[in-house]
């Protein structure tokens, strides 16, 4: 086994910078779903299931890209129209049992 080293800074909400032995990254999200972009260029997208452990990271292309931005913006625009049921939708999809 190696030894692991990673502190992760909070600059403001929403935005994350990690630094590890690695190398020094950026994280942009929250729960459930994340870009990351390292120094030496690499680019993912991490999307999850708060409370459960569970998430799916892919590289970070246009395809992706376009996809992720799609749904910020849809789920945008149904927060402006219907916060609360929005609120009820993120809070319904998780488990019940954390």
């Amino acid at each position: 086994m190696g030894l692991r080293f990673r502190k992760i800074f909070s600059i403001v909400p929403g935005v994350r910078l990690n630094v590890s032995k690695s190398g020094v990254s950026t994280s942009l999200g929250g729960h459930g779903a994340t870009v990351n972009v390292g120094t030496s260029g690499k680019r993912t997208v991490t999307l999850g299931i708060p409370g459960t452990g569970l998430s799916y990271q892919a590289p970070l292309n246009a395809l992706t890209g376009l996809l992720v931005v799609a749904a910020v913006i849809i789920a945008g625009i149904a927060y402006l129209i219907a916060p609360d049921l929005v609120r009820q939708g993120l809070h319904a999809w998780q488990p019940k049992w954390f």
